[in-house]
């Protein structure tokens, strides 16, 4: 009996680039939440802006009032750092060159003949490609974990942002009644 070295190529290449395509779809999921998360500061905002009229109408010099306005800022101001953060393209490539990162494939692997020959060699050696292929999971899933700790970030500082807010408003209803 002749041993197979590897008798579900098939099944396994379907197992990577699911896996890839599952990774490059949370990197669109991170994506889209921070999104939704700058589009609601962009409502909030309006209404904010929309309602300071009253607010200046009704300034007063307490310093307390200040300091949660000035927290609701910073808190604002740092969620929507890490939404943007989020669209900032993460490039990893402190790492050995691989076929299927778009970069190498411009710098690393000669003209467009060279890289062609060398793609179609690699693709014909079942342990280099699933090399190059693992390789590029690993990398997709670091700039994954990235932008979803963006988003989490985000998404803390939009809580906290949205309490102090709530603070502020009770305490210039409150205020204003006595």
């Amino acid at each position: 009996m002749e041993y197979q070295k590897n008798k579900h190529t098939d099944d396994l290449i379907d197992h990577y680039w699911g896996t890839i395509s599952y990774l490059t779809s949370l990197i669109k999921a991170s994506e889209l939440k921070a999104g939704l998360i700058l589009s609601f500061y962009g409502i909030l905002l309006n209404f904010i802006y929309q309602g300071a009229e009253n607010l200046s109408n009704d300034a007063t010099n307490d310093p307390f009032l200040y300091i949660l306005i000035g927290s609701w800022i910073l808190c604002t101001s740092a969620s929507i750092f890490y939404c943007v953060r989020c669209f900032i393209p993460k490039i990893e490539d402190k790492f050995s060159r691989n076929m299927f990162f778009f970069k190498d494939i411009i710098s690393q692997f000669g003209d467009i003949k060279e890289f062609s020959k060398t793609f179609f060699t690699m693709s014909k050696d079942e342990d280099v490609l699933f090399e190059q292929l693992g390789e590029q999971i690993f990398i997709i899933s670091k700039i994954s974990d990235w932008k979803f700790k963006n988003v989490k970030r985000a998404i803390s500082l939009l809580a906290i942002g949205l309490i102090i807010l709530f603070v502020t408003i009770l305490y210039q209803v409150i205020y204003t009644l006595i």
